[in-house]
C-alpha cells in the first residue's frame, strides 16, 4: 500500500490523498479545490498529479469546497467509479458544486468578453452538466455502518463533528495475508460545538492521516458566543448607529450565527434591528441542516422542545435577489448583514465590506479560519489598506473576531480526537491540512503524547506503507 499526497500538503486547502494497493486499486480520499493560494491557485487546480481515469473508488469526508470542489473535474477527466459519502454530505455537495460550477462558467464568460482576439479562450474547470454526472456516481453510507467496498476493502464513517454530514474515514485494507487499518480524519470539529455532536471515537488504526489547521492554536474566548455577539451588535448598531458585516461560510458558520442570535431572542436580549442573510447558498445550506436533525447535539434538541425552528427569529430576512442585495448598501440604517464567503474572497460580502470599510462606525466581524493571503486574512492581520475590486481602500471600520466559532478543532480538540488510539500501535501519523510552521509545532505536541512516527508530507510526495516505516520529522 502506498499513499500519495496531492493536496493539502503543507497547506490548508486542496485535500487529495491517493492510496494505491499492490493490485493497482486506487482509492482517492477527498478531491478538494485549492483556495486562497494567490496567483498559484489556478495552476494548482488544473493539475491533479495522478490520472483520474485510473482511480477506482473515491471517498469524500465532507462537502466543503476545499474537500469536494474538484470532483466534477475528476469526473470530466475520466473517473467513472463510485463516490462514497454520508447522506448529508451528498445533499450539501449537490448545492455547493452546482454553485461552484455556475461561478466557474460565469467567470470564464466574463474573462472571454474582456479578452483580446489573440488570447486563448478561457474554459471553466467544470460545468453544471459535469456536476450532474458527478452526483449520479454518489453512493451514501450512514455513520457507524461498516460497508464492504470490495472483498479487500471495508469502509466505516464516524461523525467528525465539523459540519453537517462530516465524517472521519476508516478503511480496513487486506493485501494478501496482511490487513492494515487506515484512518483519515477529514476535518475535525469542536468538542462542545454550538450545534453539532462532538467527534466520535474510532477504531484503532495502523496509519492516520490527520488534519492540523489549528495545530498550534486555542479557540477559547472569555465570553460565550451569544454575549460576544450581543456586545458587538449593541456597540455598533445601537451606540454608533453602524452596520455589522459578518463574512460567514454558507455551511456551518451561518447556521451557528442564526442559532446564537435565536438564543438571544429567546432570552429577550436581541436588539430590534434588521438581520439579513445575503447568500442564496446559505439559505439552501440552512435547509439541508434542518433536514438532518440527526446531527444535532442535545442542547439543540432541548431548544427545539420550545422553539421548532432554532434558526429563525424576529427581524431576520433572507436575501436572494441581487437587486435587494445591492439595496442594502444604499440603506444607511443600522443592521447586521451575514454574507458569504467566510474568507471574504468572493460573493456578495465583498460588496458589503467595500461599502462599510471606510466608516469607523461600522464593524467587520470575522468568525472562521481565513488563509493569510485572503481579504479576511489581511483584515485579521491588521492591514490598514486592502485591495478590493481593483482599488485600495483604507480600513477605518473596526475589525473584530470570534475565535471560538471556528468549525475546526484547536490543538486540544485534535489531541482529544487522537486520545482513543494506542500510540504504540500507530505505525505512522501523517499531518495534512495545515501551514507548515503550524504542523511542525503540532507534531511536537503529538510526539509528547506517545506518537513516535509523525510525518509532514510534501506536495505529491509518495510513501510506501509495506516496509516497516522509518520516517519522522
Amino acid at each position: 500500500m502506498k499513499i500519495a499526497f496531492h493536496g493539502a500538503a503543507r497547506a490548508v486547502t486542496g485535500s487529495k490523498h491517493l492510496i494505491t494497493l499492490q493490485n493497482n486499486t486506487q482509492i482517492l480520499l477527498d478531491c478538494g479545490m485549492f483556495q486562497g493560494m494567490g496567483e498559484a491557485t489556478e495552476k494548482l487546480n488544473s493539475y491533479f498529479g495522478f490520472e483520474p481515469a485510473a482511480v477506482t473508488y473515491m471517498i469524500l469526508s465532507h462537502a466543503h469546497i476545499d474537500h469536494c470542489g474538484l470532483l466534477p473535474r475528476l469526473v470530466a477527466e475520466g473517473f467513472t467509479g463510485t463516490i462514497f459519502s454520508t447522506p448529508a454530505t451528498m445533499d450539501l455537495a449537490r448545492i455547493l458544486l452546482m454553485d461552484s460550477a455556475k461561478i466557474q462558467e460565469q467567470d470564464a464568460e466574463y474573462a472571454n468578453k474582456k479578452s483580446r482576439h489573440n488570447e486563448e479562450i478561457e474554459e471553466p474547470l467544470y460545468t453544471e452538466d459535469d456536476v450532474v454526472k458527478t452526483l449520479s456516481q454518489f453512493k451514501v453510507i450512514d455513520y457507524n455502518k461498516e460497508f464492504e467496498i470490495s472483498p479487500e476493502i471495508k469502509l466505516l464513517f464516524t461523525d467528525a463533528g465539523h459540519i453537517v454530514g462530516s465524517a472521519a474515514v476508516h478503511l480496513e485494507i487486506k493485501e494478501g495475508d496482511k490487513t492494515q487499518r487506515l484512518t483519515f480524519s477529514g476535518d475535525v470539529g469542536r468538542y462542545g460545538d454550538l450545534l453539532l455532536k462532538s467527534p466520535q471515537t474510532f477504531p484503532q488504526a495502523d496509519y492516520i492521516i490527520m488534519e492540523s489547521t489549528y495545530g498550534d492554536s486555542l479557540h477559547k474566548d472569555l465570553e460565550p458566543i451569544e454575549n460576544m455577539l450581543l456586545e458587538i451588535i449593541h456597540q455598533t448598531c445601537i451606540v454608533k448607529k453602524g452596520k455589522v458585516i459578518i463574512p460567514a461560510f454558507s455551511v456551518g458558520r451561518t447556521q451557528e450565527l442564526l442559532y446564537a442570535l435565536n438564543g438571544l431572542e429567546l432570552k429577550n436580549k436581541l436588539p430590534d434591528i434588521p438581520f439579513y442573510v445575503d447568500s442564496p447558498l446559505s439559505i439552501q445550506a440552512t435547509q439541508v441542516l434542518k433536514n438532518h436533525p440527526e446531527v444535532y447535539n442535545n442542547g439543540v434538541k432541548e431548544v427545539m422542545k420550545i422553539d421548532e425552528d432554532p434558526f429563525a427569529f424576529k427581524g431576520l430576512k433572507f436575501i436572494e435577489d441581487v437587486k435587494e442585495s445591492k439595496a442594502l448598501n444604499d440603506d444607511s440604517r443600522p443592521c447586521v448583514i451575514i454574507s458569504a464567503s467566510g474568507m471574504a474572497e468572493g460573493g456578495r460580502v465583498r460588496h458589503h465590506i467595500r461599502n462599510a470599510i471606510g466608516n469607523q462606525k461600522n464593524t467587520i466581524l470575522m468568525v472562521g479560519y481565513c488563509a493569510p493571503d485572503t481579504l479576511g486574512g489581511r483584515l485579521l492581520a491588521g492591514d490598514k489598506t486592502v485591495y478590493l475590486f481593483r482599488e485600495n481602500y483604507k480600513v477605518f471600520a473596526q475589525i473584530r473576531s470570534i475565535k471560538s466559532m471556528s468549525a475546526h478543532g484547536d490543538y486540544e480538540d485534535l489531541l482529544q480526537f487522537l486520545s482513543c488510539q494506542d500510540p504504540k500501535m500507530v505505525q505512522q501519523l501523517f499531518l495534512v491540512h495545515g501551514e507548515y510552521d503550524v504542523q511542525q509545532n503540532f507534531a511536537q505536541r503529538i510526539k509528547s503524547h506517545g506518537f513516535k512516527h509523525v510525518t509532514i508530507p510534501e506536495y505529491h510526495q509518495v510513501f510506501d506503507c509495506n516496509p516497516e516505516p522509518a520516517w519522522s520529522i
